[in-house]
């Protein structure tokens, strides 16, 4: 992508670890976007006036609160960006969607897809084949082995990990340090070593 203007909507600690990546790639880092009143950044309707036509990177870490915030962008005719830390590894034949944001140090490897506005975070890895659905998160350090599948809206937390071959379904979360040996259902929080589940989640949710 060619050197951008590029504001942030999320004025959050997730939010200043993209500025930082913005800066390091090459673009500006212009301003702010926030729902919560602040002398440091718009309002969405204060934006909108004032920026008819911008490009928009998402700084909220929240799956479900990022989706809805990515939406409301795009309803509105604003670009979302492509952003990848020059640290990070990235294979020529891995797919990025829009508005996804690669981390320092993380790895994505060969034919991995990593779906609209996912994050990779910092020093994690995606390996070969692997498939992020939309709005997914993947945390600091977190593995997952060749041909994992992680559904949408799913959280995997800090240096989990995640054997070969796995699914892990919509809209669950798998606690920092767990080990995923099997595949894991929608809706639930698994945690350990082995993982397991330790709740189930509303369906509604």
């Amino acid at each position: 992508m060619a050197p951008t203007d590029i504001f942030i909507y999320g004025a959050s600690g997730h939010g200043k670890v993209v500025a930082d990546i913005i800066r390091c790639s090459g673009h500006t880092f212009v301003g702010w976007i926030d729902d919560k009143p602040s002398t440091n950044a718009f309002t969405w309707e204060q934006f909108c006036s004032l920026h008819p036509h911008a490009t928009i990177a998402l700084g909220i870490g929240e799956n479900t609160a990022r989706e809805g915030i990515a939406k409301r962008v795009l309803d509105a005719g604003y670009l979302l960006p492509i952003l990848i830390h020059p640290s990070a590894i990235i294979s020529d034949s891995a797919n990025i969607k829009m508005g996804s944001v690669i981390m320092p140090l993380a790895v994505v490897n060969a034919d991995a897809l990593i779906g609209e506005g996912c994050i990779v975070n910092s020093g994690a890895i995606v390996e070969h084949d692997c498939i992020l659905e939309n709005y997914v998160h993947i945390s600091p350090n977190a593995t997952l082995a060749g041909g994992v599948h992680i559904k949408k809206s799913t959280h995997i937390g800090m240096g989990a990990l995640i054997l070969q071959n796995i699914t892990v379904g919509v809209n669950s979360i798998v606690a920092a340090g767990s080990v995923v040996t099997k595949d894991i259902s929608n809706n639930v929080l698994v945690a350990g070593i082995p993982a397991v589940i330790k709740k189930i989640f509303c369906k509604d949710n």
